[in-house]
């Protein structure tokens, strides 16, 4: 029953990561008022949470419950699919500074540098693909 928690944790997490990645990509403009800004940081945050839940439940199922960790340890596929999590997490970065930076703001408008763009969109793009290897590596790809 743990692994089942725990499991639907991971993917519920994942779920609420890319539809608020979706959210702020549909939110977002070439230009921002400090209202706009405001909403976009509460995503982002949950964004930052969705994040942490994926990454703990998925801790926990490479470490402790479901398959032993050997079976994801050796596997490259597994691998591939960990390092877009983390691209995606560095990524990020670029957006949840620039809320950060700006939430407080009293101008009226803030101009958004397309790198935030760029960003969220590359962050979606590489969301699109984890699944895929997920799927691959249930399947065994990847293991011998």
């Amino acid at each position: 029953m743990l692994e089942s928690v725990i499991r639907y944790c991971h993917f519920l997490g994942i779920f609420v990561l890319f539809a608020v990645l979706v959210a702020e990509h549909l939110l977002i403009k070439r230009r921002l008022t400090a209202e706009e800004i405001h909403r976009l940081a509460r995503l982002d945050a949950l964004y930052g949470v969705s994040a942490v839940v994926v990454l703990l439940a998925g801790l926990g199922l490479w470490f402790w419950v479901g398959k032993p960790a050997a079976f994801y340890s050796a596997n490259p596929v597994f691998h591939a699919k960990l390092t877009l999590f983390v691209i995606v997490a560095a990524l990020s970065v670029f957006p949840t500074v620039f809320f950060l930076k700006h939430r407080r703001t009293t101008r009226e408008s803030v101009p958004v540098p397309p790198i935030i763009l760029i960003a969220i969109r590359l962050e979606m793009l590489l969301l699109l693909i984890i699944p895929l290897l997920a799927v691959l590596m249930a399947r065994g790809v990847g293991l011998g």
